[in-house]
């Protein structure tokens, strides 16, 4: 009898890991987002055109009256001005995030979810992924646009292949923390209107009080140390550094002597703290 019953139990199938059920959920989840995002295409044609007017207003508006460096050329401030965009087209995506979680919720889906013996958290794990697919290709598309209107890398000769992928990774990863801050406005407002509002709310000072489109060593002092150590700064001084563009900020503050790190740890900070917090959200959260 006691062989039968160990037999029986070792024919028994073993519980999933935890881990690699959290991330087949998630994949499963950002896999449903991707085709959902495929088969509404105009999500990604708009989610397109306002970086694009961005690039093409600022390069053409304002390249000619910037001094960057000492210089006013136009082609300085749009190497300058390339690496501000790219961050600001990555964190704008988080407003896109949080209305389609909110539309989720909206619309009793991720209550739906909830039923399923799903892992915790893979429903907003696999909507982030799938964001960062789409913000990836916005950037591809961005950065032929940024070439077309004379954005180039390697001004000072040291620059490479390997370095402007790095850079790129770090404005993905930005994307990706800034996205998670997106899921939990997302579950904690009413409406996607709501969420879409409150996504740029606090975006629009982040961006603009930054090293992005002006040279902070032109601001009061009070308003030049915020914008250095803000996590959006970071990481546009790290692109500049690493795609050897001019502008590059010669402030004593840390995020600006050592932005790559900065970049680094800002970036994996958000995720811990805003992961964490959403996860939470989405356990408590009702429609």
């Amino acid at each position: 009898m006691s062989a039968i019953t160990d037999a029986v139990r070792g024919a028994a199938p073993k519980p999933a890991h935890p881990l690699g059920q959290s991330v087949r959920d998630s994949l499963v989840v950002a896999k449903r987002n991707l085709i959902r995002m495929s088969r509404i295409p105009e999500m990604v044609i708009f989610g397109l055109i306002q970086p694009i007017m961005f690039v093409v207003l600022f390069t053409y508006v304002f390249g000619g009256s910037m001094q960057i460096g000492g210089s006013t050329s136009a082609t300085d401030y749009t190497n300058f001005l390339m690496a501000g965009i790219f961050a600001q087209t990555v964190t704008f995506a988080t407003a896109g995030a949080g209305a389609g979680i909110a539309d989720d919720m909206h619309k009793g889906l991720i209550d739906r979810f909830r039923s399923l013996p799903m892992a915790r958290g893979a429903v907003l794990t696999g909507r982030t992924l799938a964001d960062l697919v789409q913000t990836a290709l916005t950037l591809l598309v961005l950065a032929v646009v940024a070439v077309l209107v004379g954005w180039r890398v390697g001004s000072d000769g040291n620059t490479n292949a390997g370095r402007v992928l790095a850079a790129f990774g770090l404005l993905l990863l930005l994307g990706y923390a800034f996205t998670w801050i997106g899921a939990l406005i997302g579950l904690s407002v009413r409406t996607p209107e709501a969420a879409t509002s409150g996504g740029l709310i606090w975006l629009f000072p982040v961006t603009f009080i930054s090293n992005a489109f002006v040279d902070t060593s032109n601001m009061t002092p009070w308003l030049r140390h915020i914008a250095e150590w803000n996590p959006f700064s970071a990481t546009v001084q790290a692109c500049r550094v690493l795609f050897a563009n001019p502008g590059q900020s010669t402030s004593d503050a840390w995020p600006m002597q050592h932005p790559v790190w900065a970049s680094l740890i800002y970036s994996v900070l958000i995720v811990l703290i805003f992961r964490t917090l959403a996860v939470r959200k989405y356990r408590s959260a009702t429609a």
